[in-house]
């Protein structure tokens, strides 16, 4: 038994120098949790547990819940995963596929989820700063630039939250869990969807209905606005009343306020800077622009980040009264879309 372990791990390192996942059976996947003893989390398709692959290689192991189904959501993330290298997506280290038991393998990312640390600067022990919330803020952009510019074809997350945003040693974020996502070409960005798919509050609306638009890489800038605005509020943007199937999204409305001279207003850590929270927020405000087209793409929201933002103006708010006009705007809508050719979703 030593020596077929011994050979195994000997195989996965050979694996894992070469950037490719590893098949493990489903006793692998016992041995390296220890039989399950340590779970450490519990997500929409899954529970997840902490493993050894050995003393230096810690990994979580996410046990999928769906091995009564046709397995479509293991297969689009094993079949994703396995073409992703990128500084701010998380690594596929390894999949199981034993009858109807299915898992996935990854790096151990010892600081959990961005959810943990979205808190009030209130908050000492969770509140991570201004400066290092940009520098996650700018590291998931990049990383949803790369998933819609940097791969042979354009991958489409669909699920972009805080839970899905995983922090390393030093804090450099990494989008994980692509069960929802879907992949196209470059030149073709609309996908049509037979139902709608995502975390209730991080949805973009057209994901809902098409009286908004298209479905496109444009869903998942609405999702890291909606991400940008809970980071900078410290609380989740939806609040349940009378049930699961009444929420209600409140940060937008919120946040406008703040910018426009109301009474609300955001704590500031001890360095005392308004500047970059004023920034994340107005950033946020574009990316959830109701009208796809309006929207603008990751490698402007990457250029926003990386620069003062002094100039950008703060759009008119999507959940008011009003319509968003552009005339005065600094940021000019993009209308690539107008001519993509709609793909059909894959059964």
């Amino acid at each position: 038994m030593k020596s077929e372990d011994h050979t195994r791990i000997e195989n996965f390192l050979k694996d894992y120098r070469a950037l490719k996942p590893t098949r493990f059976s489903y006793a692998d996947i016992k041995r390296i949790t220890n039989k399950f003893e340590d779970k450490i989390g519990e997500g929409t398709h899954g529970a997840v547990y902490k493993g050894k692959l050995s003393n230096q290689i810690l990994v979580a192991v996410k046990i999928l819940n769906n091995a009564e189904e046709d397995g479509k959501e293991f297969i689009n993330e094993v079949g994703t995963m396995g073409k992703i290298h990128h500084l701010n997506v998380v690594r596929l280290l390894g999949y199981c596929a034993d009858g109807f038991r299915r898992a996935l393998v990854y790096d151990f990312f010892p600081n959990g989820s961005l959810q943990k640390f979205i808190s009030s600067p209130n908050n000492k022990d969770d509140f991570l700063g201004w400066d290092k919330l940009q520098k996650i803020a700018l590291g998931i952009a990049n990383g949803i630039e790369y998933l819609h510019q940097g791969c042979d074809q354009r991958i489409l997350h669909f699920d972009i939250n805080p839970n899905n945003v995983l922090l390393d040693d030093n804090f450099i974020p990494q989008i994980t869990d692509f069960g929802l996502a879907k992949m196209c070409s470059k030149n073709q960005s609309i996908v049509s969807m037979t139902a709608a798919k995502g975390t209730v509050g991080y949805m973009a609306p057209e994901v809902f209905s098409r009286n908004f638009g298209n479905v496109s890489y444009k869903s998942d800038v609405y999702s890291y606005g909606m991400l940008l605005l809970e980071m900078v509020g410290g609380r989740k943007n939806t609040k349940t009343t009378g049930g699961e199937e009444n929420i209600q999204i409140e940060y937008p409305d919120w946040i406008h306020n703040l910018l426009e001279g109301g009474d609300i207003q955001i704590p500031i850590d001890e360095e005392g800077d308004f500047r970059i929270p004023k920034k994340l927020a107005t950033v946020g405000l574009w990316c959830i622009q109701w009208h796809p087209l309006h929207r603008p793409a990751m490698k402007f929201v990457i250029q926003i980040l990386q620069g003062e933002g002094d100039m950008l103006k703060v759009p008119t708010n999507p959940f008011g009264p009003t319509t968003t006009t552009y005339t005065n705007a600094n940021i000019v809508p993009e209308r690539m879309n107008l001519e993509l050719e709609v793909i059909e979703e894959l059964e």
